[in-house]
């Protein structure tokens, strides 16, 4: 899977401005976000880009007297490991339950569940809000004896919190080649069994029996057209956490969740990004 990495500069370069502009590019079919001093970094799948609709999203942009640019390259495929030790990744600690940290690190809190990651890109450590928030709603969650399926699953983080928490087993999809690679790796490095790691879409679903759990973590429109098979693959009274789209997603969510049956329990919020939990019939 061929990524373009984009890199925008905003002017003035504001917390308002660049989470506009996430929104605005995560419409448009790009998935990860990073910040910049200068602006952001944000990735979509080759095969996706539409460039008219980038610029449509710079020139039509709804906050007066802001100046973006951009410039784009394939996304290199290289491991990351170097790149968050010496930058961004310091351990995290979640709900004060839960320590994500990597082989590198040295001094490591001690917590109930310790989780080893290695990211082998630029995204999925833990530290995203829409990550973070997840991982909370699995440390609440009663996940004993309970089958689940973890979409978009990056790094694995959430599927393997939820084998330690009990989970009787976990199918982890992600479309990216990289993060299927990486997640048979980090599954490995935690020592966790029965988790399954498929590459491919909300298609590979079809044939698969029935979870307890449900979680997505992907972005507003996948989300939207992926409901349906999200409902599909749900036991009775089974949970779906969603996540990856901001606060003002909520309703268009929560409408399409309607459709098919599905019924809203709560929502969570850090830094405009939300998480949904809700509950099948």
């Amino acid at each position: 899977m061929i990524y373009l990495e984009f890199t925008f500069r905003t002017q003035p370069c504001t917390e308002t401005v660049n989470d506009v502009l996430s929104a605005l590019l995560a419409d448009a079919g790009f998935e990860s976000f990073v910040e910049r001093a200068d602006g952001i970094d944000a990735y979509i799948q080759q095969a996706l880009m539409d460039e008219a609709a980038v610029k449509a999203a710079v020139d039509g942009f709804p906050i007066p007297d802001t100046t973006i640019d951009y410039t784009y390259h394939e996304a290199e495929d290289k491991d990351w490991n170097e790149e968050w030790e010496r930058n961004f990744f310091q351990p995290l600690v979640v709900a004060g339950r839960c320590v994500v940290h990597s082989t590198f690190h040295t001094d490591v809190p001690r917590a109930e569940y310790d989780i080893v990651i290695n990211p082998q890109m630029a995204f999925g450590t833990g530290h995203h809000e829409t990550t973070s928030l997840l991982l909370e709603e699995l440390l609440e969650a009663d996940l004993e004896g309970k089958t689940v399926l973890d979409m978009g699953c990056g790094t694995a983080i959430l599927a393997i919190l939820a084998r330690m928490r009990g989970a009787a087993s976990c199918t982890a999809i992600d479309i990216d080649e990289w993060c299927v690679r990486n997640a048979d790796e980090n599954i490995a490095l935690n020592n966790v069994s029965r988790i399954t790691v498929l590459q491919g879409d909300a298609s590979a679903l079809t044939g698969l029996d029935p979870f307890d759990v449900v979680i997505a973590n992907i972005n507003r429109n996948i989300l939207l057209a992926d409901m349906a098979r999200y409902a599909a693959v749900m036991v009775p009274g089974a949970q779906l956490y969603l996540s990856g789209f901001y606060t003002d997603d909520i309703p268009i969510l929560l409408d399409e969740a309607r459709k098919h049956g599905l019924t809203s329990i709560h929502a969570k919020e850090k830094n405009r990004w939300s998480v949904l939990k809700l509950t099948a019939p």
